[in-house]
């Protein structure tokens, strides 16, 4: 987690008292921060439904007018009562002064009858809460589903119904325990899961992947609610990678043993095992690969990169040649963040399809850490999963542009073996699973 740049400039404002009761001081679960204090809203402020990527465009005197602004709508709906956070239905919806990326969250709320209401992460709508009777007037839309779905998400979508009715009468707490990853979402409500490992569209630009960070709103919407016990814990990454492999299922073999290159070929001896790892060695590289050919397969694996560190995938690889033209594509792995990197084409970044498909930027985790990647080939069609989102989603028969205007002749490739293109820098990979769809 961060802190929000574009909110920071309001927040000296927010420690206010309007509404403060003696309470007992809050005492997060184990392992979580408090987020609501049980006394003020401080690390709190303001935004209604607002596009995050008009906030990013102000400059610092407009966001400072804008979150002030803001800010006076919470002093007229927002309360302090008893230890809860209360909203009378109207206003701008509360808002963290703190954004966040991968986290497990925890919120009860409770609320009236014919209420519409809320939780909105990385400020996308939405974790819907809403009157789940029929006399609540919202069957026609799902309500009679009860909350905790991801409303926003495409109809049809998993996610976008909830699994179950998990909704307690009216009058009585209702518990959140949400889970991020990447994207993908997971919801209980008051201790039933409702929302299994589901991708949270990204409301504001559908062609887009959720972003990686952003704040977390609770919505306003017509009828009163109460809020407590709002707690928060950060997934470090190695626990999201778990996590992410875990959801990914079985069916899997493993391709590498962790101890040598049983079942590979080409220049290993440029790579090192490590720590249970393929690395290769520096001011060495070339491209090695299994022994087995694959058609359609799934493939994940952890890999973390150095400063500037760049390899890729042989997908479909022949077994000579250069993998980007002469298999069906080489997969970037790549630090995109390092200055080495600012001015390559768009297709050369992390994950692209090199020199034919652009992949989504901004999902790595910094330099020294372990990612982890699924990366799924069926027919001519490509996709890679970093970290829980997706980022590149590709059908490499749809191609007719490329880098250079150089074409990649390997590109219709329906075989070939899979592995790892080094390019002298020491980028680790470990963990290394494969399941043939085929």
């Amino acid at each position: 987690m961060r802190r929000v740049l574009w909110i920071a400039v309001a927040a000296v404002a927010i420690v206010l008292v309007w509404g403060v009761s003696a309470q007992a001081e809050v005492k997060a679960p184990e392992g979580f921060t408090a987020l609501f204090n049980g006394k003020d809203l401080t690390g709190w402020g303001g935004m209604g439904h607002f596009d995050p990527r008009k906030v990013w465009a102000m400059n610092d005197e407009q966001k400072q007018a804008f979150f002030a602004k803001n800010l006076e709508d919470v002093k007229k709906h927002w309360r302090v009562e008893n230890g809860e956070v209360v909203n009378d239905g109207h206003g701008v919806y509360l808002t963290t002064t703190e954004e966040y990326g991968d986290m497990e969250f925890l919120i009860d709320y409770k609320t009236v009858a014919k209420a519409d209401s809320g939780i909105y992460l990385r400020s996308n709508p939405q974790v819907q809460i809403w009157d789940y009777t029929k006399a609540g007037g919202k069957w026609g839309i799902g309500a009679g589903k009860g909350s905790g779905g991801l409303w926003n998400c495409s109809r049809g979508n998993p996610g976008k119904d909830p699994l179950v009715l998990a909704d307690k009468p009216f009058g009585e707490w209702n518990s959140f325990r949400i889970r991020q990853t990447g994207a993908r979402t997971t919801v209980h409500l008051n201790g039933k899961l409702v929302v299994d490992h589901a991708v949270m569209e990204n409301f504001w630009n559908r062609k887009k992947p959720l972003w990686a960070t952003g704040p977390i709103q609770l919505q306003t919407h017509g009828g009163e609610i109460r809020w407590r016990n709002i707690f928060i814990r950060a997934i470090p990454p190695e626990e999201a990678n778990t996590i992410l492999r875990k959801k990914d299922g079985d069916g899997f073999t493993a391709i590498f043993n962790g101890k040598d290159f049983t079942g590979w070929a080409g220049p290993v001896q440029n790579y090192d095992i490590t720590d249970g790892a393929i690395v290769c060695k520096p001011h060495k590289g070339g491209t090695i690969y299994t022994k087995d050919e694959y058609a359609d397969f799934v493939v994940r694996f952890d890999f973390k990169l150095p400063p500037g560190g760049n390899n890729g995938l042989a997908i479909r690889y022949p077994g000579k040649g250069d993998t980007a033209y002469g298999g069906m594509c080489e997969l970037q792995v790549l630090d995109n963040t390092h200055p080495r990197w600012a001015k390559l084409d768009p297709r050369q970044f992390h994950a692209s399809a090199y020199g034919m498909v652009p992949a989504h930027r901004g999902f790595l985790r910094p330099a020294g850490q372990w990612n982890y990647q699924k990366v799924t080939v069926k027919g001519s069609t490509i996709q890679v999963e970093l970290n829980g989102t997706l980022i590149l989603d590709a059908d490499l028969s749809k191609v007719t542009k490329f880098m250079g205007n150089r074409p990649h002749a390997g590109k219709d490739r329906t075989k070939g073996h899979f592995g790892f293109a080094g390019h002298s820098d020491p980028v680790a990979f470990r963990s290394i699973e494969i399941k043939k769809l085929d």
